[in-house]
């Protein structure tokens, strides 16, 4: 029932508002961030918005029209909207009127209702992907274009349901240890066991495809190990870098039953083939120079991609079962185009979100599959998995000669002019010097390399960027997990799959731009449970009244949407929990 009280307020455009000073923001927060995007997110009012895309990943994870009606209407301080409320329902009710199927060798589509059928067979943007009207309920579809009609399906409002089935892939004994190689007692966490079985569900074709969405430091490479541990199959597994294969090469001879002898690195360094590969988006997506060919059909596409991406054999090279994409939100533009060829294979995308700055979001819906399973944040806070996390913005002025650099600069370049503001030195210094005397693990990150260099020469620190080399990277990450050394220095390059479990500050100087993908990765380095329970702290050092503060406010959108809050300050003040 409404209730002035209720922090909601629910649009006809399908925008909801919501109060952020009212008692029941959390527990409303929480409900509409599982089928609602958020848009903007200042001091008071929050605006999420209702999308096709949000409704069907809601529909896929378990959430139905009631329930996602409910919520709104338990939460709203008026009544919601009449059109909202059908736009919801028609909109769940076209996740899954859809099935494809296979029937005697052949891929169909099915549906009870003979009218879409009919839509279907004469959509201009199918013609080429449909074989014939079997009957008024079946349509035969050409078996090799699997990817590609979920792809158009969605594209136009009726996303399949896929049931046709997997190969079950070569054989692969693999289990997970009750005690690690290292020697410690190991078992996975309840989250993690839902995670694997929403994905697996009971090896049912329902199950098989899709996107697991947990925060960086709760163990999204175990739940890969757990799904599996549950396919025992040839398994590829995709990632951003060379550290990050190796990672995984680790953690699965600690954690499982698999030897080194079980598996393969196929990065630009070395080229192994096992059962269980471990290959980076780097190299499957070089390039050779492409050679000028007049025909244009679109049969040879696919052909012309392996020619294009020679590492793309890969996929072939085996008879995988598993395809583990880690941080899918990164999958490059190639790979999505060689993943619609593999629907066969079960597939699974890692991430700690399914945001994409290049609005690709449809493609992972339609091509690794639906989200499956999604953990609050704030939850698994709660609960010790992940630490606590304080975040701060310092927002400091300019002097008066960068404020006239900025003033007459290009639009394009003000971004850079104000992200590189010389006074984030000095507040920079201050946080280090309060941390670094309460021996606490600093990692300073930032876009521009001369202002990383500045600032590691100021703190006589080490540099990693692109251009250090993986034996170099490993060698500071290894001083910096045993003590040798608690301050780094680190560009972009450390966004992703660094395993610092110590580290428990980080100070942010400039980013990439607006990126919302990009914040919640640099927060999920610090989250990984401390020993000693100790709070993590994140700073993000902004240039008032420029750019720089309007792409910080983007930044932080997703953070927002799990619960985080960001105390602005104009200062550097010594934080109350340390």
């Amino acid at each position: 029932m409404p209730d002035p009280e209720n922090p909601l307020i629910v649009q006809g455009d399908k925008s909801i508002l919501l109060e952020v000073n009212n008692p029941k923001y959390e527990d409303a927060r929480n409900l509409i961030s599982r089928f609602a995007e958020l848009l903007k997110s200042p001091e008071y009012i929050h605006t999420y918005h209702i999308t096709n895309l949000s409704l069907w990943n809601a529909a896929a994870a378990g959430m139905s029209a009631g329930l996602i009606i409910n919520a709104l209407e338990t939460y709203s301080k008026y009544d919601v909207p009449g059109n909202v409320k059908t736009d919801i329902s028609d909109t769940i009710s076209r996740y899954g009127c859809l099935e494809m199927v296979k029937d005697r060798g052949s891929l169909l589509l099915k549906s009870e209702d003979s009218v879409l059928i009919t839509e279907l067979w004469n959509h201009k943007k199918l013609s080429r992907l449909l074989v014939e009207q079997c009957d008024p309920h079946t349509i035969k579809v050409r078996a090799e274009q699997r990817g590609h009609i979920k792809q158009a399906l969605t594209e136009i409002g009726y996303p399949v349901k896929d049931l046709a089935g997997y190969i079950t892939g070569e054989f692969m004994p693999v289990d997970t240890l009750d005690i690690t190689g290292k020697g410690f007692p190991f078992g996975l966490r309840d989250y993690q066991r839902e995670a694997v079985d929403s994905f697996y569900a009971g090896g049912d074709v329902r199950g098989g495809s899709g996107t697991i969405v947990l925060p960086c430091g709760a163990g999204k490479t175990i739940v890969g190990m757990g799904i599996m541990e549950k396919l025992k199959c040839n398994t590829l597994i995709i990632t951003t870098n060379i550290i990050a294969a190796r990672q995984w090469a680790d953690e699965l001879v600690d954690k499982t039953t698999l030897s080194q002898d079980d598996i393969g690195e196929y990065s630009g360094e070395i080229k192994e083939i096992k059962p269980v590969t471990i290959a980076t988006y780097q190299i499957l997506t070089y390039k050779t120079k492409k050679k000028k060919n007049n025909d244009t059909s679109e049969a040879k596409d696919s052909d012309e991609d392996n020619a294009e991406f020679p590492h793309f054999a890969i996929f072939n090279s085996r008879k995988w079962g598993l395809i583990i994409y880690d941080e899918v939100h990164l999958l490059p533009a190639p790979v999505f185009r060689i993943t619609a060829e593999l629907q066969a294979m079960r597939r699974v995308g890692l991430t700690a979100t399914l945001i994409r700055e290049d609005g690709l979001e449809k493609k992972v819906f339609s091509l690794i599959g639906p989200k499956k399973y999604d953990a609050p944040w704030k939850e698994l806070e709660k609960q010790s998995w992940i630490a606590e996390a304080l975040c701060n913005e310092i927002r400091i002025p300019m002097e008066d000669s960068q404020r006239m650099k900025y003033a007459t600069a290009p639009y394009r370049s003000k971004y850079r002019v104000a992200a590189e503001n010389p006074l984030k030195l000095v507040t920079a210094k201050k946080i280090v010097e309060y941390h670094i005397a309460r021996k606490n693990r600093i990692l300073i990150v930032g876009m521009y390399l001369e202002q990383l260099r500045r600032i590691a020469k100021m703190f006589d620190a080490p540099l990693l960027t692109g251009a250090t080399s993986n034996r170099k990277r490993k060698e500071l990450y290894d001083k910096y997990r045993s003590g040798e050394i608690n301050l780094l220095v680190v560009s972009k390059v450390a966004n992703f799959a660094i395993d610092l479990p110590d580290a428990n500050v980080m100070v942010q100087v400039s980013g990439t731009f607006g990126s919302r993908q990009e914040e919640a990765q640099r927060l999920g380095r610090l989250l990984r449970p401390k020993k000693d329970g100790s709070v993590a702290h994140f700073y993000t050092i902004v240039t008032r009244d420029t750019r720089d503060q309007d792409f910080s406010s983007n930044r932080q959108m997703f953070l927002t949407e799990r619960g985080y809050k960001y105390e602005i300050r104009s200062e550097f003040k010594e934080p109350s929990s340390s």
